[in-house]
């Protein structure tokens, strides 16, 4: 890794940046934004482009770029050329060299995920300083994608979860006069083939900078690779950019719907969505071949087997739940094999971490469990939830049991589970202010179920008529990938 380059701090650069009103410059950020997305309503291309311009040049713009950046989930994980911005001085600098004049982006630093198939996922790396020109270009790009993209869309953006997109499942699909057939639609690839002239055509973006982002190439094991096609995995801009590849998907729908009769709804979440409709012909007749020809002009392709048609007394699976009618009645419960995955996984950890204290390898399941349980409180999961605890009682049973082979089980119940109103609990110390303080395992059983409450189809956060229904939506506590809230003091 290259530390040569670095980025050259001033002295006085950690308290300037530590000066900065985070609150005044939000709410210049978020009154530009809204300019966009109103002169984007109204059909005004021009005057959206000209304040796209004074977005990307504004030093408060910048500063709220640099910002995200350094503070996100992947700002310790370098590029190419090995430089992370990790001190408020690095940060201050940075902005100043937020430039568009001169620049050049460079190759991303290709790495490996695993996914859930077995499959391994490339990730593009960008340099600290192509992410938060990324950063920058997409505040001015959001407040269009925000307009422009489908109602019932719910991935990658803001205010909207997959909780949301079940929501409206259950609302297209619950009642007796429901649709009772279902496209599962899945996109082959979408980050990857998206045609790069597509997007240089259609997105209203700086086109030399998004040149720069598609065409950049990457390293992979000391080999540059040019790239003809797709947008990069790992790019801030790159999740903004399939939305608006995929919007009018929905509206394309809906013509269809309006030309047969049928009742017909899209919900889509990133590049899976499914198609709900009273008829199996219209979806199979109809539907299917217009998303093949839709997709087909932006260089993508249905994976065909992972699209097929399925009636809800069969049930299906989607974004990890699986939705099925049992006797006309709708219940949407964790799929089968997620359960089963997170299980897996919850052994391995268990099964190699064989000498780990009680109160190291607590804090390592509290955190996943957490996780789980509230991704499925909203549905029916409660005998989900029982299962999965008598699961990983029974799993630290044995892991306890392994560690003392010359002792009674009486012996290895009393040291590692604590007895609370007939329930054996897994617990461990921890040390807080030099004092010994007990450590519980989370009872996922114990995990309350309540109804999601469905953000309305049509709220976006830079529309002034939804600034207050959303800031009555606002969680108490923030989820980890927020970074940037509207600022009501902005209208």
């Amino acid at each position: 890794m290259a530390t040569s380059a670095e980025v050259s701090a001033s002295p006085d650069g950690g308290s300037q940046w530590q000066s900065i009103n985070w609150m005044a410059i939000e709410q210049h950020v978020l009154k530009l934004q809204m300019r966009i997305a109103k002169a984007t309503r109204e059909g005004k291309r021009g005057k959206a482009k000209a304040l796209q311009w004074i977005l990307t040049h504004s030093k408060a713009a910048k500063f709220l770029a640099v910002k995200r950046v350094s503070q996100n989930k992947g700002s310790k994980t370098p590029g190419i050329d090995g430089i992370i911005w990790n001190t408020d001085a690095r940060c201050m600098t940075a902005v100043s060299q937020l430039s568009r004049k001169g620049y050049q982006a460079k190759p991303l630093r290709r790495i490996y995920i695993p996914k859930k198939n077995g499959k391994l996922r490339p990730l593009g790396i960008p340099c600290m300083i192509d992410r938060a020109q990324q950063a920058l270009h997409l505040l001015a790009l959001e407040p269009i994608s925000e307009t422009i993209a489908d109602p019932n869309s719910y991935g990658f953006r803001p205010n909207r979860s997959t909780a949301d997109a079940i929501a409206q499942c259950f609302k297209c699909l619950c009642l007796k006069r429901s649709a009772q057939w279902v496209l599962e639609g899945d996109i082959k690839a979408c980050f990857d083939k998206i045609g790069h002239q597509w997007l240089i055509d259609n997105i209203q973006t700086d086109k030399r900078m998004l040149r720069q982002w598609l065409e950049c190439g990457f390293i992979d094991k000391g080999m540059f690779y040019h790239t003809a096609e797709g947008t990069p995995q790992g790019g801030i801009i790159s999740p903004t950019l399939m939305l608006l590849t995929l919007a009018g998907l929905e509206k394309l729908v809906t013509s269809i719907a309006r030309k047969t009769g049928d009742k017909i709804h899209f919900i889509g979440y990133a590049d899976d969505f499914v198609i709900t409709g009273t008829s199996q012909e219209v979806l199979l007749n109809e539907i299917k071949p217009q998303l093949i020809g839709f997709l087909q002009e932006r260089g993508l392709t249905l994976s065909e087997e992972k699209t097929h048609v399925t009636h809800i007394n069969d049930g299906f699976d989607f974004l990890g739940f699986n939705l099925r009618k049992y006797k006309g009645k709708l219940l949407i419960k964790p799929s089968k094999s997620n359960v089963l995955s997170f299980l897996s996984n919850l052994r391995e950890l268990i099964r190699k971490h064989a000498t780990t204290s009680v109160g190291d390898l607590i804090k390592m399941l509290n955190p996943k469990l957490r996780g789980w349980a509230n991704y499925y409180r909203h549905c029916v999961a409660k005998r989900t939830f029982d299962y999965v605890s008598h699961q990983v009682f029974w799993t630290l049973w044995r892991w306890a049991v392994r560690r003392h082979p010359t002792k009674s089980r009486h012996w290895v119940g009393r040291k590692y589970f604590l007895n609370r109103k007939g329930e054996w609990r897994f617990h461990g110390w921890q040390k807080s202010a030099n004092m010994d303080c007990p450590l519980n395992l989370i009872q996922i059983a114990q995990t309350p179920i309540k109804r999601h409450v469905k953000i309305r189809s049509e709220a976006t956060p830079y529309d002034p008529q939804y600034q207050s229904y959303l800031a009555e939506r606002k969680p108490k506590k923030e989820s980890r990938n927020s970074w940037f809230d509207p600022v009501l003091a902005a209208l």
